[in-house]
């Protein structure tokens, strides 16, 4: 039995481009997270979510990462691979923001230069 130390990261993101009526499909997603995880050779989990918020809601998902026992990683790692990803999506998606959840904290991806 291999154990690591536990820790998982959540990267949270709507659907809807921009302020538009217009929306991606959670196929979009698994086609960003797909090529991702291909090109890093990595794994990530995709589960739709709904956000509901004043005068409004969307469609979304809420992509994960863990600490797998089998391949091991710091918690730097993990965050920094997260947060790639992370500006992946907001740009494949068309997002104005992304966040990305640890235990310890939230970080909000906003523009491309911070």
């Amino acid at each position: 039995m291999k154990t690591t130390e536990s820790f998982n990261i959540q990267i949270w993101v709507g659907l809807r481009i921009g302020y538009t009526d217009t929306a991606h499909s959670i196929d979009d997603v698994r086609d960003i997270c797909d090529k991702w995880v291909n090109d890093v050779k990595d794994c990530v989990t995709i589960t739709p979510t709904e956000f509901r918020y004043v005068d409004g809601h969307e469609e979304g998902v809420i992509v994960g990462y863990i600490n797998y026992p089998r391949f091991p990683r710091t918690k730097m790692a993990i965050l920094d691979r997260a947060i790639a990803l992370g500006w992946n999506l907001k740009r494949g998606l068309g997002q104005t923001r992304v966040s990305v959840v640890t235990p310890q904290k939230t970080y909000m991806l906003e523009n491309d230069n911070n």
